[in-house]
């Protein structure tokens, strides 16, 4: 392999340093002033950008690995073309960085904050998320959220426990993403340290009314963008399935944004753009924004809460408190022989171990499963039965 001179790479890495400078908006985030926890010394050998770099790192995660079989919306119906978790962040971060590239954005830090937004979500769901939550609850480890649950997972538990080092701008926009607020503009909080980060977290977990607002515009690009990736998509697989028809759509939001997901993303992402350029902050045009809540609505009443597709629940909550028991108990009894022991345990570091109660690491590993893993952990009397739509 030919070697090329440390001058040569040294030019490379200070080429999209000036290309940013010249061509990235005011409000941009640069990548030269990603911040992390632990300083990095960038090496010459090294032309990765900051962000890029976060980009990587992700990508190269076990989490990441694991979205592949992550509940986004519908569990335990088998069909090939239904939205899974992997797909969704990946239709986040092409929304976003359209976006992103019209109002002049730094792109690396949008595709950073996309990819990881969910990482931290549990097996089936939001429906897993709140019943795990309410298990947390009650062992006094703070309520569970998959948004600071991300967070926690790639700054503490990935890499055995020594996590990835984050920029803070990623971190933030992770923990800030939240798609299910509707919000009709969004301007950054900027200025943000990493005490300001964790005092949001803390709060977050605690229950404390806490507005969780982005410290980049990149990252409030990308908590639109999770609205605008899966709101339609979200109707596609309903119809799919037969839980809707395309006909009773709301009236209002299909003369406005349209009635397939690809002329509602497109009228999402125009508005957004449109209404965004050359501005401090992200934002929806009124008549839009209106139409978009409805069209929640909507998916709410008429998808989410679908008694159709929640026939299994009753028996999913009773695995999750049966399985957060087991894995407790085995945790507290040190029996080694237990998955949580040898798929998870095994091998942190001691930092992570010894910072961690046994329900906090019976809460990370079980919100690490898939779908599948934490449906193998169950007796196969007690498990639930595929739905048929």
């Amino acid at each position: 392999m030919e070697k090329y001179s440390s001058d040569s790479l040294e030019k490379l890495s200070g080429i999209l340093d000036h290309r940013e400078a010249d061509l990235l908006a005011d409000f941009a985030t640069r990548s030269i002033d990603g911040i992390r926890r632990f300083p990095e010394e960038r090496l010459a050998s090294d032309y990765r950008q900051s962000f890029a770099v976060d980009v990587d790192r992700i990508l190269n995660s076990m989490a990441y690995t694991r979205y592949i079989d992550k509940t986004q919306v519908f569990y335990l119906i088998k069909n090939d073309h239904i939205t899974h978790r992997m797909l969704h962040v990946q239709l986040v971060s092409r929304v976003a960085r359209t976006i992103g590239r019209f109002l002049g954005l730094n792109e690396d830090l949008i595709e950073a904050i996309a990819i990881g937004h969910d990482i931290g979500h549990p097996p089936f769901g939001h429906d897993g998320e709140r019943i795990l939550s309410e298990i947390c609850t009650s062992f006094n480890i703070g309520r569970f959220h998959h948004n600071v649950q991300s967070v926690h997972f790639l700054e503490k538990v990935e890499r055995k426990g020594r996590g990835w080092n984050l920029c803070l701008q990623t971190l933030d926009g992770i923990l800030c993403h939240d798609g299910e607020i509707h919000n009709l503009r969004v301007e950054p909080n900027r200025g943000k340290k990493f005490s300001d980060h964790e005092s949001e977290i803390d709060h977050k977990k605690s229950g404390d009314p806490v507005s969780l607002i982005p410290m980049s515009l990149e990252g409030c690009v990308v908590r639109f963008s999770d609205t605008v990736s899966y709101i339609g998509r979200d109707i596609e697989d309903a119809i799919r399935l037969g839980l809707v028809r395309r006909t009773e759509l709301p009236a209002g939001s299909v003369s406005c944004l349209g009635d397939t997901n690809g002329k509602i993303v497109y009228s999402l992402v125009t508005d957004i753009i449109l209404n965004s350029y050359g501005k401090p902050y992200v934002s929806f045009s009124p008549e839009v924004s209106e139409a978009l809540k409805c069209l929640k609505n909507f998916n709410y009443e008429r998808i989410y809460m679908n008694p159709l597709i929640k026939k299994e629940l009753p028996i999913i909550e009773q695995l999750f408190k049966e399985t957060f028991s087991r894995f407790l108990d085995d945790v507290e009894e040190n029996r080694i022989s237990s998955p949580v022991f040898k798929n998870f345990i095994n091998g942190m570091s001691d930092e992570y171990v010894a910072g961690h109660c046994p329900e906090e690491i019976v809460r990370d590993f079980i919100a690490g499963m898939t779908d599948q893993y934490f449906l193998r952990q169950s007796p196969d009397a007690l498990k639930p039965k595929p739905i048929s739509l």
